[in-house]
């Protein structure tokens, strides 16, 4: 199973634990997803769910992950900026409905 990624749309119930605008390694849990939670990876490192309606899944081309620090910068954890070309935002509902990279 390839990653899964989101990006924070809105982080005001959780400032601490969470960065607006930055991207998160999403944990496969169907049934937090059922319920309308999403299991993310924050800011402790740890995985907790969230309100799905707070982030935006997106596809990371297979390329980018090939490409390494050249794409996410020099950090050692997800949360660089990659480049346009490199990410593809699909609204959480829609993932399942997507064509796959």
């Amino acid at each position: 199973m390839k990653p899964r990624f989101a990006v924070c749309l809105d982080n005001s119930a959780y400032p601490v634990s969470l960065e607006l605008h930055k991207i998160y390694r999403v944990l496969p849990d169907e049934d937090a997803e059922r319920d309308g939670d999403i299991r993310i990876v924050d800011e402790s490192g740890e995985d907790y769910l969230y309100p799905a309606k707070n982030f935006a899944l997106i596809a990371v081309l297979e390329s980018s992950f090939r490409m390494g620090s050249h794409c996410w910068g020099s950090q050692s954890r997800v949360g660089g900026t990659p480049s346009s070309q490199s990410v593809i935002t699909v609204p959480f509902g829609e993932w399942e409905k997507s064509p796959r990279l």
